[in-house]
């Protein structure tokens, strides 16, 4: 299967998804005008991806800076669909990373652990540079 690049804009992050490594990466902000078209895409190749595993790996890493409340459920329906992976017996760690001053990020990302509890989850603190 073809790896996934887009490239970030000032509204949207950058979609680093190396299907080929397992890798699935997420990085920026996030508040596209509209938002169910720019992740649409994104979910149905992520499906497509996840329906070839089998009793494998995945590594996923998300960091956010911010994302507005379109941008959030379409989140939710990315992390479904992994939950999903996981449930069919597939290993999905999550890397959630957030600003350590940003307790928003940091709940959602806690909300999504306990949503989601077939993915492995982890909470990385990043300082302000």
């Amino acid at each position: 299967m073809e790896n996934l690049y887009i490239a970030p804009t000032p509204s949207s992050p950058e979609v680093d998804f190396k299907f080929d490594a397992r890798t699935l990466s997420l990085r920026g902000e996030s508040y596209p005008e509209n938002a169910a078209a720019f992740y649409g895409d994104i979910i149905a190749r992520l499906g497509e991806f996840l329906a070839t595993l089998q009793e494998s790996s995945v590594d996923v890493n998300v960091a956010l800076a911010y994302f507005n409340s379109s941008s959030t459920k379409m989140l939710f329906n990315l992390i479904e669909a992994l939950n999903n992976a996981a449930e069919a017996g597939n290993r999905v760690v999550l890397n959630w990373y957030h600003d350590e001053e940003d307790d928003t990020i940091l709940d959602f990302g806690q909300e999504l652990s306990e949503d989601f509890p077939a993915i492995e989850f982890v909470t990385h603190a990043v300082g302000a540079s």
